[in-house]
Formats: C-alpha cells, structure tokens, sequence
C-alpha cells in the first residue's frame, strides 16, 4: 500500500507581498509568511513602521525586505508590483473604516473607505495576478476580508458593503484566473484585539456585545489569521479558490 503524503506548509523560494504590513493582521501575516520559508515584501505607507518589521524579521533569519505603498493609489501601485513582482503570493491586510449610523454617513468617508477597501484591493489583486500571468506561474492571492462580509452590523454599513464587493470580486476573479493556476480567497476575521482596535475593546458596552457574539471563550489575536494564512498560500490548500476562510470564533454561525 502506498500512503498519502500531507502536502506542504513550506513557503521556500516563493516570493510574497504583504500589503498592509506596518502593524496588525498584516505584521503578523508577514512573519508567518517569513516563518514558512518565502522572501517576503512588506508594504505599507508608513515607512517607518515597514523598516522595524523588516529590522525584526531579518533579526529572527527571515528574509524581507520594505516597499512603501499605497494601494488606493492605483497607477503607482500597478508600477510598484510590476517593478518588483511576479509574487507567488499575495497578502492584501489593507483597509480602514469610519463607522456611523447609516443616516449619518458622509461622502468623504464613503470614498475613503471604497478606495482602500475595494477599489485599492482589487486593483491591487489585478496587479499581481497580471505579474504572475506574464511570467506563466501559478500563486496564491488572499485578501483580508471581514466577518462582516457575510453578515451586517450597526454603523457598519459602509465597511460591509466593501467587505461584501471583495468577496464577490474574489470569486469572480477565481473563476477568471483558475485555469493559470492563480488561486484567488478570503480570510474573514472577527475583531481581533490590536493597537488600532484596542479602543473598541476599551469601551466595555462594545467589549461586552463582541464578547457575546463570539461564541469561543476569547476575542481574536493576530496569532490566529497566522495559521490560515499560510494554509492559504501553501500547496496545503490547492485545491481551495474562490472561498472564504471564516477566522470569527461562531459569530457568523447563527
């Protein structure tokens, strides 16, 4: 008899980008990626930041390197991923939200968030996809989604229709770009406890509603999108395109 072999975690001599990664779910999918074997380039707009990661992740023998970016910037986005692409791997951890009553929402904070969340990620999965196509490889582009994707919230209405385009776009370009071999999914996280959430966590009516809703004895942490992103990114998941990977402790099992 001959037994199966579990396919491989290992990420060496693939080359990854990490939008988003000064901080967050994006630092940490960029140690995770950096810890499962591939070169990684971290991206963000805060250039500061980028080199602490880079200087941390050198320091543990991982291999980065820094790019500033901003990918609600498209035009120098697509000349950025050209330049230094094809990446095997995409992580796209940028995003922003500005919270309010549906009523109350504002222009401006509309087209803020639409340009990050969506038009800045799609524009940004289209750009390494065209990298991999020209090069003829495989590869695996993951977007940071949201639980919110598949559910709604108070004064979330706009953060949920970005989430909710992202995952129609995934699944769309999934089906384009499946038979290359470029596989296209999600990571839909609950709240996970962060410097930049931290505040959320602080108000107690707030702390007390995510505590309920989730269903595991916790909140979420950065160490548990680590797992699930190299899943993603590994020969573990290739059979797996145009899906949402659901990190949110039961919220949305009701």
């Amino acid at each position: 008899m001959t037994l199966p072999t579990t396919p491989s975690l290992r990420l060496d001599g693939k080359r990854a980008l990490v939008a988003g990664a000064s901080s967050g779910i994006g630092l940490a999918a960029a140690v995770a990626l950096g810890e499962a074997g591939a070169e990684v380039t971290v991206a963000a707009r805060r250039a500061d930041a980028l080199d602490t990661l880079v200087a941390g992740m050198t320091a543990r023998g991982l291999k980065a390197t820094a790019l500033a970016m901003d990918v609600s910037d498209v035009g120098q986005t697509q000349a950025d991923v050209a330049k230094h692409g094809p990446f095997d791997v995409l992580v796209n951890s940028a995003g922003a939200a500005r919270h309010s009553p549906a009523l109350e929402t504002r222009e401006p904070d509309f087209e803020f968030v639409s340009d990050l969340n969506l038009k800045g990620a799609y524009f940004l999965t289209q750009a390494v996809a065209k990298g991999l196509v020209a090069a003829g490889k495989p590869g695996s582009l993951i977007n940071i989604s949201s639980q919110m994707a598949h559910v709604g919230g108070i004064d979330r209405a706009v953060y949920c229709a970005t989430k909710h385009a992202v995952e129609g776009f995934t699944k769309a370009m999934a089906i384009e770009w499946g038979k290359q071999g470029i596989r296209v999914n999600t990571i839909c996280p609950t709240f996970i406890l962060t410097a930049l959430t931290q505040v959320t966590f602080d108000q107690p009516e707030k702390r007390a509603w995510i505590e309920e809703k989730i269903k595991l004895p916790r909140v979420g942490e950065v160490e548990d999108i680590m797992g699930p992103v190299v899943f993603l990114a590994s020969d573990a998941s290739a059979m797996i395109t145009g899906s949402a990977l659901l990190v949110d402790g039961g919220w949305t099992a009701e």
